[in-house]
């Protein structure tokens, strides 16, 4: 977003007149976190970090630092379903009631078969009409008894909504399907197979890594989520009561280590996820996995589905896809209008990117911390957004 600075004038017969003051900058001691990671295939471009991690401690973030990247844990959690499919212990296109154990259906359409490709896609026609956040002794089956769970207006397949509640239900036919609970599941699948100190909602995570976790702050300065004090925390699971993990039945609930936003990982470890997509998945998925994600399976066109005032209008298997040259369209993060494919978060105040131009091969990661609720831009993004996407 520009700011135009007030120009001192002085004209014939004309009182010169001060310009108001800029306004003071936040002290050191609470300036918002942020940080910015550029990549092509190889090799990290650039690093860029600034502000407070920790304003307890004063400790300053550093791009080594991990922080709670909101909903590119989706595109991650692809990652581990597209590790599955290719092991043949998933198939995206098979009704994930078989996976689940008990039968999937939007109560509207009982007839019509909701499989895990509509999941990651956001057309399986769930709805976030109930609390995605699913705690352990929950079971998922339970929750989506709710009829509020489910668009009633549209049948899977038919329409493109973007519904954090999806994956609470890949993460529990993930379990089902391999046996193993989410959060060590992606750990093997992902998370040590690149190298990674990342993890979900802090389970997996080495100790070092929860040391230097970014506190996320709200715009005025409140705690919003993840002031560890440097200590592990006691549950690592979403819990509204006792957190007891002993007695879980794998397949229950996926969803307690939130695969929909709780991911912790820095922003040099994210750049070396964008890295794997820009070699076409290496040694660690397909070159077709990485195009069975990466290319959209939706594209707005006015009706057939909400894109959220022009934020996402080209979506993949937890990818979006941009900018896009149809009205409605507000989605031009970059301001230079070529097509990049990754995923955006927004949770607890924080914005998140990860990006990749395929073209030029090169690609960018960041997060900023404190952001004001329905900040926006020149786009339907942030000015945090934008300014760290740019660079400027």
């Amino acid at each position: 977003m520009r700011t135009i600075l007030p120009i001192l004038v002085l004209l014939s017969g004309c009182a010169a007149t001060t310009p108001p003051a800029d306004p003071a900058p936040p002290p050191a001691a609470a300036q918002p976190a942020e940080a910015r990671v550029t990549f092509d295939a190889s090799r990290i471009l650039s690093e860029h970090a600034a502000g407070i991690a920790d304003r307890g401690t004063g400790r300053r973030v550093t791009p080594a630092d991990p922080v709670r990247v909101a909903s590119i844990s989706k595109l991650v959690v692809a990652l581990g379903v597209m590790r599955l499919v290719e092991a043949r212990t998933l198939d995206l296109d098979r009704d994930v009631s078989d996976y689940l154990g008990w039968r999937l259906r939007n109560p509207a359409f009982p007839d019509t078969p909701i499989t895990l490709r509509l999941l990651l896609s956001h057309r399986s026609s769930l709805t976030d009409g109930i609390d995605y956040i699913i705690p352990v002794g929950v079971r998922v089956q339970d929750a989506l008894a709710d009829p509020k769970a489910w668009d009633a207006a549209h049948a899977p397949g038919t329409y493109f909504r973007y519904t954090n509640l999806n994956f609470p239900v890949i993460g529990t036919a993930m379990e089902r399907a391999a046996g193993e609970r989410f959060d060590r599941l992606m750990q093997r699948e992902v998370f040590r197979p690149l190298g990674l100190d990342g993890c979900y909602n802090w389970s997996g995570c080495s100790d070092a890594a929860v040391a230097r976790a970014v506190v996320l702050y709200r715009a005025n300065g409140d705690v919003a989520r993840d002031d560890l004090h440097g200590v592990r925390p006691a549950c690592p699971t979403v819990a509204k009561g006792p957190c007891d993990l002993t007695s879980y039945r794998i397949g229950d609930n996926g969803g307690m280590f939130s695969p929909q936003g709780g991911m912790n990982i820095s922003m040099r470890d994210l750049a070396r996820v964008g890295q794997m997509l820009l070699r076409r998945g290496g040694d660690f998925l397909t070159p077709a996995s990485i195009a069975t994600i990466e290319t959209p399976v939706w594209t707005f066109d006015g009706t057939n589905g909400d894109n959220d005032q022009g934020f996402t209008c080209q979506y993949g298997l937890a990818t979006h896809s941009l900018p896009t040259a149809r009205p409605g369209c507000d989605d031009d993060l970059f301001g230079d209008g070529r097509p990049r494919v990754g995923h955006s978060g927004e949770a607890y105040a924080l914005r998140s990117g990860l990006w990749i131009d395929r073209a030029r091969g090169t690609g960018v990661a960041f997060f900023a911390t404190a952001v004001a609720d329905g900040s926006k831009g020149e786009t339907r993004f942030s000015p945090q957004e934008e300014r760290l996407a740019r660079g400027r």
